[in-house]
């Protein structure tokens, strides 16, 4: 079964919206948007509720500091592309590269709350609703997205992030970044970011309102 979506109500983000210097300021941003794929037919559509931030220039977290590699080369494009890499060999991570040109900014999408194709997310899964998309790892299994999709165009018809069509009427609290202790200082940046309630996030956060 083919699962449709109505996608003038998740009108695509314009360019503009990632090209933005402030990669913190785009990660808050994302929250209440609607990460939509569209693989193999299977529409699925999911809204963001938790992100990280990561600067390509002086953040030890990021995986663009201080090196340019093939794997982070699409991190230096342009805003608007898709940068997907494997963790641990198993999990596939979906990030979002914001900025101008070379200057490797990027938000990691940690956590969906499912709108639209619940049904074959659970297939892909295998696992509980309770963790369809409560993850990194398992939000990308859940939205069919891999490292081969890694440099798409977050404004094409395969993967795209769609503006709410409601009010930004939710709280963001903020804390630090999950599995970053080696960044020394910078692990203690609060660039993590969740609606405030929300029972898809990966990690609750205590009482810490984001600036």
């Amino acid at each position: 079964m083919v699962f449709e979506i109505n996608t003038s109500v998740y009108e695509k983000l314009p360019r503009s919206f990632y090209l933005r210097e402030d990669v913190v300021e785009v990660a808050k941003d994302l929250l209440g948007k609607v990460l939509i794929t569209n693989i193999d037919g299977y529409i699925t559509a999911g809204k963001i509720v938790e992100t990280e931030a990561y600067c390509g220039r002086g953040d030890k977290a990021c995986h663009a500091n201080g090196k340019r590699t093939p794997r982070t080369e699409v991190m230096y494009g342009q805003g608007g592309h898709a940068y997907v890499y494997l963790c641990y060999g198993i999990h596939h991570l979906v990030n979002v590269v914001t900025n101008k040109e070379d200057q490797a900014d990027a938000v990691l999408i940690r956590a969906l709350e499912p709108l639209k194709g619940e049904e074959i997310m659970r297939e892909r899964r295998i696992f509980t609703k309770a963790k369809l998309a409560s993850g990194p790892g398992t939000l990308s299994q859940a939205m069919g997205i891999s490292v081969k999709m890694t440099g798409a165009d977050l404004l094409s018809d395969e993967i795209w992030i769609g503006k709410d069509g409601g009010e930004r009427d939710f709280e963001i609290l903020s804390d630090t970044r999950i599995g970053v202790e080696y960044a020394e200082e910078d692990a203690l940046k609060p660039w993590r970011f969740v609606i405030a309630g929300n029972k898809f996030v990966s990690k609750v956060v205590k009482e810490k309102k984001s600036g």
